[in-house]
């Protein structure tokens, strides 16, 4: 794919982020129709799409980069007081003390260390498209190992249970005060509920392309579907949970599932995140310094019992300054198993929002550390201007 088939503009400075864009879609034979966004020191930078039915505004899944949406959400609630991090769940939700989870609080959750990452016998498609029934489910679970002791990624169901933390404690939905408090004033196309009246910008996300024979090896090699990864996917269940036909089914991008069933662009997701740390389009930012502090302090590192070395996280975010070694200590996001990727660097004033619609072959996505670092290395080189070229 040559550079004219990117699109999008970019500061000036930004040269080499189109540059090592468009070698990523070039190497996809341009099928994999993908976008960047990014921004240094609140103002936006890059902008770009290019593939097959994508343009600026697409709209397709980007899984659990959706748990950075509802991680804002819980971070400005524990801001203004209405939620503390250190108090038991059962403290607002009674019924999710049963079968030794009375200890558990809402930053164990956060944090991955609560061991309720899924249920015996696993959750069905439909059940795992609304959090009110997940939570209902995980009540009587008991956790898969004892809490705190360790930490394994809820891949499906950890922020079902800070949704009904959120409900009780406000009477709405995480999903209604992401919509008041953070999309519909930020502008944020990144959506917890798409409306039916945004359907046609929407474009599904597919299964990646192999050999039969790196297919049989990879499927030969994974783990048991009642394995603790297994329930962390959701694979336990009968049948095994098809990501791909999940995430494209209408019930899931209409309720907004706050671990996995967020909808949006690149453009959304690096909106949310200058949204939290600089503000947007003359709005204030949404996080005050102390909240981003706590919220990007290290809590969970080493082996994930889930995602093995894939792991490391902080309040909710994945600890993207472990993730991205030339990125600082603090920087923050979260991505998603359909190839999205998404994070704040405060120290360095760099926000990143990426997006494709063809998953990675066994997940692995090695342009989110070529784009990253591209990103970064632009933003802390240059001495970016006011104006834009066409990409």
């Amino acid at each position: 794919m040559s550079d004219m088939d990117v699109h999008g503009t970019i500061a000036d400075g930004f040269e080499r982020v189109r540059e090592e864009f468009a070698a990523v879609v070039a190497e996809q034979d341009g099928q994999v129709g993908a976008q960047l966004t990014a921004y240094a020191h609140g103002r936006r930078v890059v902008d770009l799409w290019a593939g097959p039915e994508v343009a600026g505004d697409t709209l397709t899944c980007v899984y659990s980069a959706t748990k950075g949406a509802a991680t804002l959400v819980t971070a400005l609630l524990a801001q203004e007081g209405v939620l503390d991090l250190d108090e038991p769940v059962a403290r607002h939700w009674p019924e999710f003390a049963a079968a030794g989870k009375a200890a558990i609080t809402l930053r164990d959750v956060l944090t991955h260390r609560s061991g309720v990452i899924g249920v015996d016998g696993g959750l069905s498609a439909d059940e795992l498209a609304d959090d009110g029934v997940i939570a209902r489910r995980l009540a009587g679970q008991r956790p898969y190992w004892r809490p705190g002791t360790a930490y394994g990624y809820g891949g499906f169901v950890s922020f079902a249970l800070v949704n009904e933390v959120v409900r009780r404690a406000t009477g709405q939905s995480l999903q209604q005060v992401y919509e008041r408090r953070v999309r519909a004033p930020y502008g944020l196309d990144l959506y917890l509920g798409l409306p039916e009246s945004e359907e046609g910008r929407y474009r599904p996300i597919q299964w990646w392309t192999a050999t039969p024979e790196q297919e049989a090896a990879f499927w030969s090699n994974l783990p048991g579907r009642h394995s603790v990864l297994g329930v962390g996917y959701g694979l336990n269940s009968t049948p095994p949970l098809d990501q791909v036909a999940f995430a494209n089914t209408r019930a899931v991008r209409a309720n907004g599932p706050a671990s996995a069933g967020g909808v949006g662009s690149a453009r959304g997701l690096a909106g949310l995140y200058a949204a939290a740390v600089w503000g947007l389009d003359g709005l204030p930012p949404l996080l005050k310094p102390d909240t981003i502090g706590e919220f990007a302090q290290l809590h969970s590192i080493g082996a994930d019992l889930v995602r093995g070395d894939q792991g490391n996280y902080a309040v909710g975010f994945q600890a993207k300054g472990l993730r991205y070694p030339f990125l600082s200590a603090n920087a923050f996001g979260h991505d998603g198993s359909a190839g999205a990727e998404s994070f704040a660097d405060p120290l360095n004033g760099i926000v990143l929002g990426y997006t494709r619609r063809r998953f990675g072959f066994a997940w692995s996505y090695p342009e989110h550390d070529r784009l990253a670092a591209a990103v970064h290395h632009a933003a802390t080189s240059t001495s970016t201007s006011t104006s834009t070229a066409t990409a």
